[in-house]
């Protein structure tokens, strides 16, 4: 499995708790969220570390600061780190709490970021 399904609901619970529209598409080796049609944050299986990742979008602004919390990590796919983008453990996102926290987190950053370039091999699922 790409990604747990647990985590996706968790994820979908806050976004809908706090009345934010959002799709998901199903790209890097996981499942994405995006809000105003910006990646948002995604969940994924990561198999050489056996746990799931949560990956936020938080910003170059806030990615040294994100870093330096115990359980973030950078992200790195394909062998290029992406900075603005970070990779919180299990660990990280364990508790509702500490979830929203991330997902605010992503939230507070997405009316700054740009919008990417559509892939039409990607499917959409709004919520």
């Amino acid at each position: 499995m790409a990604y747990t399904e647990e985590t996706v609901h968790r994820i979908r619970q806050i976004l809908v708790d706090k009345g934010v529209d959002f799709t998901e598409k199903k790209m890097f080796s996981g499942l994405c969220f995006l809000v105003d049609d910006k990646l948002f944050c995604a969940t994924h299986f990561d198999k050489k570390r056996d746990e799931d990742l949560l990956l936020c979008r938080v910003g170059t602004d806030a990615y040294e600061t994100a870093l330096e919390e115990n359980d973030c990590i950078p992200m790195d796919f394909s062998g290029k780190t992406m900075k603005g983008y970070v990779y919180v453990t299990e660990n990280g996102f364990k508790s509702p709490k500490e979830l929203d926290r991330w997902l605010q987190r992503c939230l507070d950053y997405n009316p700054l970021a740009k919008k990417s370039k559509p892939n039409g091999r990607i499917s959409e699922k709004p919520h």
